[in-house]
């Protein structure tokens, strides 16, 4: 186990030890600063707080950039594989909605695995997913197979990167709130999640530098086939993060908080020394003929280590036990709900909107339709460019800079509402609104995504489940926004061949008002603490019996 100088999001030191309020900027453990005096804005970040939001940030950074880099890659393999004609309807479908299907699997599968076998054991696995996906999407084989075969094989293995993007959603919203402080907690979520907007922007950036490195070898000499390294440096890039922050979250400690609600204070630090094979209390040595060699050393077992690996196994064990009663309580379960299908109708309209910017584009002026290749792929590239630049990241961080003051049910109802409003607006003007009117509106319609209920769809899972089920609760919620995300992916296409574009954002209408609905069934959670109220209701039960 790292130690605490290695880390600084190592919650550690007396209980009730509190740093000098003079030197806030020193490093210290976030479980010290937690008691500390500190009166400055949730938004400002301690050190310690912002290599925490260094290490869980990447994955979501990943996420944007691996999930929406594959609307200019498809275009790019129009050029490479079909002749610059269209992909099939069916495979291009099958390409978009390919990590989305795989999120599905990594959020629910990582989320319960956190929980069951605690976040140090976990974490880090699911980017060495998405690393070792992303090296075999770049290898697929273009010249050597079928154009079919080709889009097959970069859909498969996108559907084992978006198991470790999924993934990362529970894990780095488990880790970072169980550090957080509890008037920071809302930042330090929405702070990851706005990393999304980084991940997007800068994919926009990557593709139009790559195209630009690319211009003369396709525009001057002709060979569009080139375009084929274009697309696999642009995925590949996304490698620099991932190796960049793998070894921090492979070595990342178990939060104490983790520990004391997951297997109770009583037993908190055996939990601990099982994990990590050591015990300070009861360290003996073997093979004591073996030399002077210091490698041939190792632990023995003692009875002390035994009992206590008996224990924490059987807690592992009583944990589905428990996570299904809790949730059999409608009281729990309607939240579990509210969650879970807020995010589904989010999704069912944010990724009908960001999968498919074509249609965006189109109406924008900037669906590169005429011209050579290159200035096709690179017109295309400026107008994800201006989408993402006007409304992504600016929503996020007005979310960073009020969900604290505002608190989160006022955000995500208002936000449902406005995104249902500007959705209503571009529905009904469709094809009467002129360029500049159709970018202000989706300009509006993008921030108000991400500033609200894409951030607090997010959110809210970490902040309102008690730490005991928060990792598996929050791959459900999230596990069920990406189902909404295929639905968009594979049906959106055909949908608006069949009944038009307008009236698909007719349906993403309906979808936001029934998000703010069911926002109905949460309670406001700035400044909750969900493990104080779990238990009290623990010992409310144990009083009735």
């Amino acid at each position: 186990m790292a130690s605490k100088e290695e880390n600084p999001t190592h919650e550690s030191g007396p209980p009730h030890s509190v740093p000098d309020p003079a030197h806030h900027d020193q490093e210290v453990s976030l479980g010290e600063y937690e008691l500390s005096s500190d009166r400055r804005p949730p938004f400002i970040l301690t050190w310690p707080e912002v290599k925490l939001l260094g290490i869980a940030g990447v994955g979501f950074f990943l996420d944007a950039y691996d999930l929406f880099i594959i609307n200019p890659v498809s275009t790019m393999l129009q050029f490479r594989l079909y002749g610059g004609h269209s992909l099939p309807s069916g495979l291009e479908g099958f390409i978009k909605a390919a990590a989305n299907i795989g999120s599905v699997i990594g959020q629910f599968t990582f989320g319960y695995l956190a929980d069951y076998l605690g976040r140090k054991a976990v974490y880090g696995k699911e980017l060495m997913l998405i690393i070792v996906a992303t090296i075999l999407c770049i290898s697929d084989p273009t010249g050597d197979i079928s154009p079919n075969a080709a889009l097959i094989w970069l859909g498969v293995f996108r559907i084992l990167l978006g198991i470790g993007v999924g993934g990362d959603y529970p894990m780095s919203a488990a880790v970072a709130t169980d550090r957080a402080r509890l008037r920071k907690r809302g930042v330090m979520l929405a702070y990851i999640f706005a990393n999304q907007g980084w991940g997007s922007l800068v994919g926009s950036l990557v593709t139009m530098i790559v195209l630009l490195c690319y211009k003369n070898v396709m525009e001057v000499q002709g060979k569009t086939s080139k375009v084929d390294g274009v697309w696999r440096i642009v995925i590949g890039l996304s490698l620099i993060p991932a190796f960049g922050t793998l070894y921090q979250r492979l070595t990342l400690p178990e939060a104490e908080r983790f520990e004391e609600h997951r297997y109770g204070k009583s037993h908190a630090h055996d939990a601990a020394t099982v994990e990590s094979g050591t015990d300070t209390n009861s360290e003996k040595t073997v093979e004591k003929n073996a030399g002077n060699d210091a490698t041939a050393k190792k632990l023995a077992p003692t009875p002390e280590t035994e009992t206590r690996a008996v224990k924490v196994t059987e807690d592992k064990f009583a944990h589905f036990k428990e996570f299904c009663h809790y949730f059999s309580e409608w009281r729990h379960l309607k939240l579990l709900i509210g969650t879970s299908v807020c995010w589904f109708l989010l999704d069912i309209a944010f990724y009908g909107i960001n999968l498919n910017q074509n249609v965006v584009l189109q109406q924008i002026g900037f669906d590169g339709k005429n011209g050579t290749a290159w200035n096709r792929l690179f017109k295309i590239s400026i107008g994800n460019l201006i989408i993402t630049a006007l409304g992504f990241v600016p929503g996020y961080y007005v979310t960073v800079m009020t969900i604290e003051y505002l608190g989160r049910k006022w955000i995500q109802i208002q936000g449902f509402l406005l995104e249902a409003l500007f959705l209503g607006v571009l529905a009904g003007k469709f094809h009467d609104l002129n360029n500049a009117s159709f970018i202000v509106c989706f300009a509006f319609l993008q921030f108000f995504f991400n500033f609200d209920a894409n951030a607090t769809t997010y959110c809210y899972p970490a902040e309102i489940f008690p730490t005991k089920f928060r990792a598996t609760a929050h791959g459900i919620s999230a596990a069920s926004g990406k189902a909404g995300a295929i639905i968009s992916a594979l049906a959106f296409n055909s949908l608006s061949k069949r009944i038009g574009t307008p009236a698909v954002l007719w349906i993403f209408f309906g979808c936001c008002l029934g998000g703010a609905v069911f926002s109905l069934l949460l309670p406001e959670v700035r400044g909750r603490d969900p493990d104080l109220i779990y238990a009290q209701e623990m010992r409310e039960k144990s009083q009735k019996h």
